[in-house]
């Protein structure tokens, strides 16, 4: 028997007995025309085992990617609050713990405010030099419904009542460092643009952080106005000793009926 002539290709038959068997064609004898690889010398090569191909390495398994170390640092991060911070936790959690909380939603038809705003808004501007804004509507209508209400404008102390005869409200505004509520004072008595302009003046410091604590006390209501991020209900928490505390929320346009046959 020759040699097998590797130029000569395998006839499908032979190819695959060969791969079937893991056979080295070139090492299996050759008796066929030119050298060719029969069918028969394959068979004879299984036969004797004379033409086995090396055994291949077996590739290295793939080391798993080690997963990247653990940094505590980045994947959480401690900071100490500030005194601010602190105090206004502590106060929301002894409302949460001392107060009888009740929650109740209303809505309100803002078409007529919205108009007015509309057709005022730029000579307002003009004239004051600050925008007006809703929160000059907010507290005018909490001021008049607590006139009406004074009990929403009081606070328990031990075995009293204590009626407030002035009305300083809360505005609540949000920061970097949180939701802080700046008091304006007396605000029974400030005018549209003195209470927009307070309003202003207050969100100014409270992002610089440099609100007092003088600031911050002795509001007898609040207002939180949910709706500059879009919020449509909430239950804000009271801010003790308060008795109340209103949330707005978003202003939307939508069909609604206002009369009809049954009134």
């Amino acid at each position: 028997s020759a040699a097998a002539n590797a130029s000569l290709p395998l006839s499908p038959a032979v190819k695959r007995l060969v791969e079937e068997n893991s056979l080295n064609p070139a090492a299996i004898p050759a008796t066929g025309k030119d050298g060719r690889i029969t069918k028969g010398d394959v068979l004879k090569a299984i036969e004797t085992g004379t033409a086995s191909a090396p055994a291949a390495s077996a590739p290295s398994a793939p080391q798993a990617a080690k997963p990247a170390p653990r940094v505590d640092d980045i994947r959480e991060e401690r900071v100490p609050m500030t005194r601010l911070r602190r105090v206004i936790a502590s106060r929301l959690k002894e409302a949460q713990n001392n107060a009888a909380m009740l929650t109740t939603f209303n809505e309100v038809d803002m078409s007529a405010v919205m108009a007015l705003r509309s057709e005022y808004k730029e000579s307002f501007e003009k004239s004051y030099g600050v925008r007006l804004g809703f929160m000059s509507f907010f507290v005018k209508a909490v001021i008049s419904a607590l006139k009406e209400f004074p009990a929403v404008n009081a606070e328990i102390h031990g075995d009293d009542i204590i009626y407030k005869n002035f009305y300083n409200i809360g505005v609540a505004v949000g920061t970097p460092q949180g939701l802080v509520v700046p008091v304006l004072k007396d605000a029974d008595v400030m005018s549209f643009a003195e209470t927009e302009a307070s309003v202003n003046a207050f969100g100014l410091k409270a992002r610089d952080g440099q609100l007092s604590m003088a600031d911050l006390s002795g509001g007898t209501f609040t207002i939180s106005n949910g709706g500059v991020y879009g919020s449509m209900m909430s239950t804000p928490i009271l801010n003790p000793p308060q008795s109340g505390i209103l949330g707005m929320h978003n202003i939307q346009k939508r069909a609604v009926v206002i009369s009809g046959k049954d009134g």
